[in-house]
């Protein structure tokens, strides 16, 4: 139960593997999960390595994998999931799965050149049927008006010439700059006659659909017709050959229709049979690209350990769990026995100074959580883990800002409907990252749900309204009497009344649970709730405050640093107790000192706050809350500040002094006694040798101004910190009113109107009103004042509630696992 408190406490092994079950060995370890390997051959190119040959033989199966899958996805062929865990394929069927891939790969690009050349065939026929269909239309029109030279006017009396004409084919959208390129270079002596073709061909090499037009071209003479060609070529024009009788363009045309019938029915059949393989390799691509990967992710796993001098052993450094170790032995074991050798690998821990990788166990609940605290910083090895605090803390700040009983429904059944069909869900692998991401949070955003119905009821605030379940705790007794109390005409006559708690029978008692709804329709709403949630805010930052210095004190008695207890801990616990903890204290004895009767005598506690800084306590427009408040706030600061010089220069000066004495009488030797499951006497030696060792390292390079320096800053930082975050949690209150009177603003601009309509009408109108008023509460309350809440309740936890006692300099675990291969994140 401690390991979920902190980080897992970890070990450094070393592994001594045979080299016929090395690779047995390593997937087993792969399977499991549970090792992180270290890079034993640092100053070696990756090119020098022993299993070189073998990562570039699975990275050259990878691409033709690669390529068979984009062909897949290219068809529009789903790809088989049936969420198959295949085995690591031996060593020596690697050269079976190279050879399937080499002939599925030749098989796909025959097929494809193949397809192409068919294609690029069949877009020659087709335009070449426009390009006769259109030209018999362009010289069927030509013919029938026989006075047409073509010439300009000033040369129409002139003989009639014999024209040549060109045609072709060109892309639509170049049509008006080729028309007016062929004026200028042929200064106005062609004639151009285009027409659109009505549907789009397809590209044969890159497979889009394109729009082209038909064009002729009538000019004079040799030189025009090399121009024309010229200018054709530059504009990427194809040009065709083109019969000038009628008669031969008939029987070209029928050829062609021939030729595009037959070739349809080639085109088809190549189909066919493409998809087909296709179909056959969607079905297994998924199984080969897992037993692709976990072979290179294995032999680039062996490529770190080093080879013993005999060839017949490899060596490897690993990073494991101590909770793990008889589960990577029992991995161990199995690879070993599948590989047939009869040599067991060895499995020895190792005493190190090195730090160890942070590694925090997590499951789908606390998952999380986790990645909240680890996107600030990954935790120091064994320093306390705020994610579990953070899996109550974080809903609840977030639901003080984002109270309300409706939206907290919606957001609870978003939750629970992710929560409920997870398995479905991942099922689908949804590759949309912003679903991604929301799923990742459901039971985060399941618990900030929870949490917002919860001060919702507290707020009594629901879609702006309060829910009146128990009956005011105010009430009005109208009199027909002459001393001045209320009648009916009082009540019929005004707009506004003021209720006095002080006037007997007016107040009749608190409101069992939360607010009382009457203030959602009391005119100084807007001040009693001002007051009440700043007062709550300051309450909530201070305790959340003092909960993070206190969880400071388990980690300077875990890694046993007495001197962080005295003149860190102690001191930083006091100084805001004194100050800030003071400040709950008098806010708590005001709402119980003082009632409805003497409330307009109570005094200012801000004020009271900033007399105390100032010892300033003969200020008659605040008056003292209790007997004797000057002599104990001047204690408190006093005390408060003689905090300040413990933790500024005691530590600093007690660490000089310890430097000093161990330099004069040297490092004392610590014996010790076995107790129960510690360590054995040889370990206990080489722990304690290893921990002088660490501490002459560390006297060794003590330094006094850098140790002066770094203390000053941290405790100019804290006790300014005090003050900056506590101010920051008002943040709690501004978020909470801005959420309140966003809802109110939405519920009297939108759904007042709908509410406002009677008969047929007002039903209409109510409907569509309350589509509107549904979408925004969506899109604004639930999506946009949602995440800002997120965001300020991840701030309130990383910077003033983290940085009590978490340092968060670590380095993450990362353990050689096949867990994403299986996945299905193939992308590298």
């Amino acid at each position: 139960m401690g390991e979920l408190f902190r980080s897992e406490e970890m070990t450094l092994a070393q592994l001594f593997l045979q080299s016929e079950a090395a690779y047995c060995c390593v997937s087993e370890l792969g399977e499991i999960g549970m090792v992180q390997f270290r890079d034993l051959n640092p100053d070696v190119n990756v090119f020098q390595r022993k299993f070189v040959n073998e990562v570039r033989r699975c990275e050259e199966m990878d691409r033709k994998l690669r390529f068979v899958e984009k062909e897949i996805k290219k068809a529009n062929i789903p790809i088989v999931d049936t969420g198959e865990n295949p085995e690591v394929p031996f060593p020596r069927d690697m050269i079976d799965l190279e050879a399937t891939f080499e002939k599925l790969e030749n098989e796909m690009k025959e097929i494809n050149t193949n397809q192409e050349a068919l294609k690029k065939n069949f877009l020659e026929l087709t335009e070449l049927k426009h390009i006769l269909r259109r030209t018999q239309q362009f010289l069927m029109n030509l013919l029938e008006d026989p006075n047409s030279t073509l010439l300009e006017p000033m040369e129409v009396n002139r003989a009639p010439l014999r024209l040549g004409f060109v045609a072709g084919v060109i892309g639509r959208e170049r049509i008006p700059t080729f028309e007016r390129m062929l004026w200028r270079v042929c200064r106005g002596n062609v004639f151009l006659r285009q027409a659109d073709i009505e549907d789009p061909l397809e590209d044969p090499t890159s497979g889009d659909q394109v729009h082209k037009s038909v064009f002729i071209i009538f000019f004079q003479g040799d030189q025009l017709k090399n121009r024309v060609k010229k200018i054709c070529e530059g504009f990427r024009a194809t040009l065709y050959p083109c019969p000038e009788s009628p008669q031969e363009r008939k029987e070209m045309l029928a050829g062609v229709n021939a030729r595009i019938d037959d070739l349809q029915m080639v085109l088809n059949q190549t189909e066919d049979h493409r998809q087909r393989v296709l179909q056959a390799a969607a079905k297994t691509v998924r199984v080969w690209f897992i037993k692709v990967r976990k072979m290179k992710a294995i032999y680039h796993t062996l490529n770190l350990c080093n080879i013993d001098v005999t060839q017949k052993c490899l060596i490897a450094e690993i990073w494991c769990p101590v909770s793990d170790m008889d589960s990577i032995q029992f991995a161990l074991r199995r690879g070993t026995e599948k590989s047939g050798s009869t040599v067991p690998s060895i499995l020895n821990r190792m005493q190190t100074r090195q730090t160890p990788p942070t590694f925090n166990k997590t499951n789908k609940f606390t998952s999380g959580f986790q990645n909240i605290v680890d996107a600030y910083g990954i935790g120091n090895y064994r320093e306390i883990n705020p994610a579990p605090y953070t899996i109550i803390t974080f809903p609840f700040l977030f639901a003080v800002m984002f109270g309300d009983l409706g939206h907290g429904v919606l957001m609870t059944c978003a939750a629970l409907y992710l929560v409920l069909r997870e398995s479905r869900l991942i099922a689908q692998k949804n590759d949309n990252e912003m679903f991604s991401m929301v799923f990742a949070g459901r039971y985060i955003i399941l618990l900030m749900g929870i949490f917002s119905i919860y001060t919702g009821i507290i707020y009594n605030d629901c879609f702006s309204k309060s829910l009146n379940l128990f009956g005011s705790g105010w009430s009005v007794r109208p009199m027909f009497s002459p001393n001045g109390n209320w009648t009916f005409d009082t009540l019929n006559q005004s707009r506004v009344l003021q209720l006095d708690p002080a006037v007997d029978g007016v107040f009749k008692g608190p409101y069992p649970i939360g607010i009382d709804p009457i203030w959602n329709i009391a005119t100084n709403k807007l001040t009693f709730l001002n007051s009440f949630k700043m007062k709550m805010s300051v309450i909530l930052g201070v305790i959340h405050m003092l909960f993070g210095v206190a969880l400071s004190l388990f980690n300077h008695l875990y890694f046993q640093k007495p001197l962080n207890i005295y003149f860190g801990f102690i001191p930083e616990i006091v100084f805001m107790s004194c100050l800030f903890g003071y400040l709950v204290i008098i806010i708590f004895y005001k709402w119980v000192s003082y009632t409805a009767r003497t409330s307009r005598d109570a005094p200012s506690l801000l004020i009271a706050f900033i007399n105390m800084f100032l010892f300033n306590y003969g200020d008659p427009t605040n008056k003292p809350l209790y007997t004797g408040q000057s002599v104990v706030q001047s204690f408190l600061v006093i005390i408060a500040l003689a905090c300040v010089p413990v933790m500024l220069v005691v530590k600093t000066l007690v660490l000089r002094r310890q430097h000093m004495w161990r330099r004069q009488l040297g490092t004392q030797n610590f014996g010790g006694i076995r107790v129960g499951n510690g360590p054995t006497e040889d370990e206990a030696g080489i722990i304690e040798h290893d921990q002088l060792a660490q501490n002459e390292f560390a006297d060794e390079h003590f330094n006094f101004t850098d140790e002066a320096v770094h203390q000053a800053i941290h405790t100019i930082e804290y006790c300014l910190g005090c003050i900056s975050n506590t101010a920051s949690y008002l943040r709690l209150w501004a978020l909470s009113l801005a959420h309140a009177q966003l809802s109110e603003v939405l519920w009297t601009m939108v759904m007042h109107i709908g509410l406002s309509s009677k008969g047929f009408f007002g039903f209409l109108m109510l409907t569509i009103v309350f589509f509107f008023f549904a979408v925004l509460t969506v899109a604004i309350l639930l999506i946009m004042e949602g995440l800002s809440a997120f965001l300020h309740a991840l701030r309130l936890h990383w910077v003033e509630f983290q940085n009590k006692f978490y340092t968060g300099q670590g380095f993450k675990f990362l353990p050689f696992t096949f867990e994403s291969i299986l996945e299905g994140r193939f992308d590298e």
